[in-house]
């Protein structure tokens, strides 16, 4: 052989020593190293290993098994795999032998199953048939994955995508009423403004005869109380809503509270041809409580009977005591309330008629304020109809009702203009501070004709100097100005020597919320006046004053 080829085999022979040399697979070809190798694999797999035979009984359980279910594998093996399973789940056995003894996989199949402390837990469940060597299907490996946590964690995304869902629901909702409150208040204040731009515009004209020019003035009359009725209702919202509505408390004659409600809204019953009675009870029925307040439940539940009952209609105010109680009903011959709108009567902005459509004006608020007044009273209020067409009684029981008792304070005035006296104000000097020329002009008048002096300014600073050069009695001021408001006014005269900084000033404003009335008063003003300008309160007002209330004599 030549030495070349014989060199060559060398090499080949000492290539295969070095192949047969290097490590390979551990226990490739040796079935007992094979077993060791998987048994390990099976042994740290933090997956629950579980081999059983078909009848469910449990014959293999790894490491993994006893973390997932609690169990040794010596509490384990020889029982039946139906021990981890919940009462309602045992069904899923049968399903699952019948689905390996059609040799099929089960991948990923999402279940519970119970633990030997008895705490259920989520898993991922894949099993594989086992055969043996003829290939007959003689038992299952299962493979038991704990997705608790998944799952938990996939919950409580579910429920926190829930909340933002119903989060962003009820912002809609409220964008939505929103707008419908926005646009239901803008209609409710804009009926009352066109009869009395248009009686106005006629009375401008000179067309109108003398009664119609009367009715002309009462129209507009009572729609200027109805858009102030409307604007007194937000207000009490914002302070019901906000815990702000304080009671007044005293001793409160309800027989006078009662007759002065009703007469108020007696006009419009009149105008509507509607019967209008009130049944007192033999003697005077005092309680302790809010004289105002209780005067505008009962306006309220009055006015409510007014607008939904017809014409040739009858209401019927009836006040009575009890035994322990007294009771106010105001029962009317009106629509009536549908059976299902009865438990939403007092809620807030409800109204049986909604839309362009609907019949009846208003907010949808009188109720819920009669409600609220009333159980701040200890109170309660009801309803009761027999149905759309039957008429309505309402009925507020008071706790309470002294015999014989008269009010502890005096009642708010119910004159109508046409009634009012002026008080003698002859020679009176009133500077009137206003950025309104409107304004200016209508207290103007109406203080002149009660015999007083009056020269207004339409700003703080021509205020301060008319207040230098003329020397008033009286300073009637409005708050919301433009540059220098009425606090700001105030504050410069109070910083004036001598009589002029102890001049008495009435505030005539918009702002009525108690927390404006605090700071009126803090500021100093002596008396608080609300706009839309009632004329016996402002003229009361300038005369009480002007009478030394402040200590400055008059003229």
């Amino acid at each position: 052989m030549p030495k070349l080829e014989a060199d060559r085999l060398e090499r080949l022979d000492q290539r295969r020593d070095r192949l047969a040399a290097r490590p390979s697979w551990p226990f490739a070809n040796d079935a007992v190293g094979i077993e060791a190798v998987l048994a390990a694999i099976v042994a740290s797999s933090d997956d629950a290993i579980i081999g059983k035979t078909l009848d469910g009984q449990i014959r293999t359980w790894n490491a993994g098994a006893e973390r997932v279910f609690g169990y040794t594998a010596e509490e384990a093996i020889g029982r039946s795999i139906t021990m981890l399973m919940p009462p309602e789940r045992l069904h899923e056995e049968a399903t699952i032998v019948e689905t390996l003894r059609r040799g099929d996989r089960i991948d990923h199949y999402e279940t519970e199953r119970v633990r030997k402390d008895g705490r259920r837990v989520n898993i991922s469940l894949s099993v594989s048939p086992i055969r043996d060597a003829t290939g007959t299907i003689v038992g299952a490996a299962k493979i038991a994955r704990d997705v608790t946590l998944r799952k938990t964690l996939e919950a409580q995304r579910e429920e926190i995508l829930a909340k933002e869902q119903a989060a962003r629901q009820l912002a809609e909702q409220a964008n939505k009423a929103k707008d419908a409150f926005l646009a239901m208040v803008s209609h409710e204040l804009r009926s009352p403004l066109s009869p009395i731009l248009a009686w106005v515009r006629m009375l401008q004209q000179g067309v109108l005869d003398k009664a119609k020019t009367q009715h002309a003035l009462a129209t507009i009359e009572r729609s200027a109380r109805a858009q102030a009725q409307l604007v007194d209702d937000l207000l009490d919202i914002s302070r019901i809503v906000f815990g702000k509505l304080r009671l007044q408390v005293g001793t409160v004659n309800l027989d006078a509270v009662t007759t002065a409600a009703v007469e108020i809204g007696r006009p419009t019953a009149e105008a509507k041809g509607i019967r209008l009675d009130v049944l007192l009870d033999e003697e005077p029925v005092s309680i302790s409580g809010d004289s105002e307040r209780l005067q505008q439940v009962v306006w309220n539940l009055v006015s409510n009977a007014i607008k939904f009952t017809a014409r040739g209609g009858q209401i019927r105010v009836t006040l009575k005591r009890l035994e322990t109680d007294v009771e106010l009903s105001v029962r009317d011959t009106g629509r009536g309330i549908a059976p299902d709108f009865l438990p939403h009567l007092f809620e807030w902005f409800q109204q049986a008629d909604t839309g362009a459509t609907r019949a009846y004006g208003g907010l949808g608020l009188g109720l819920a304020i009669v409600r609220h007044i009333v159980e701040l009273h200890g109170g309660t209020v009801s309803a009761e109809s027999e149905g759309d067409g039957k008429g309505a009684a309402f009925t507020v029981r008071l706790p309470g009702g002294l015999r014989g008792a008269s009010a502890g304070r005096p009642w708010a005035s119910t004159a109508t203009p046409s009634e009012f006296q002026c008080p003698g104000l002859d020679g009176l000097r009133v500077l009137v501070v206003d950025d309104e020329p409107d304004s200016n002009e209508v207290v103007g008048t109406l203080l002149i004709s009660c015999g007083a002096e009056v020269r207004a300014a339409g700003s703080a600073a021509d205020g301060l100097d008319e207040l230098i050069r003329w020397r008033p009695d009286v300073l009637v001021a409005d708050i919301g100005m433009p540059a220098e408001d009425g606090f700001a006014f105030i504050a410069k005269v109070r910083a004036l020597d001598g009589d002029l900084g102890r001049l008495p000033v009435i505030a005539l404003t918009a702002y009525a919320t108690p927390e404006d009335r605090a700071r009126i008063f803090s500021a100093g003003f002596l008396v608080h006046v609300v706009k839309p300008l009632e004329p016996e309160k402002l003229v009361a007002a300038v005369a009480n004053v002007a009478r030394g209330v402040s200590g400055i004599a008059r003229r």
